[in-house]
């Protein structure tokens, strides 16, 4: 699950939803989500804003441990 459908779960919105508050449109944050699309930074500090946390709390990877790492290979 990508950082930025935990958080939008979290609060309990839908796509549509945020992507009303955010001015675009369901699609292009269903783009985000799976990551085929990356925000301008305008647009990503304006999500990270509205959520509470900072820019790469959602947008940077998380670090995988070397365990994580073992498992999936």
């Amino acid at each position: 699950m990508s950082k930025l459908k935990y958080y939008r779960e979290k609060a309990g919105m839908s796509q549509s939803e945020l992507a009303s508050i955010l001015d675009v449109s369901q699609r292009y944050i269903a783009f985000l989500e799976t990551g085929e699309r990356t925000p301008s930074l305008y647009l990503a500090q304006k999500i990270a804003n509205y959520f509470k946390v900072s820019i790469e709390d959602i947008f940077l990877p998380t670090k995988r441990t070397k365990s994580t790492q073992n498992i999936n290979n």
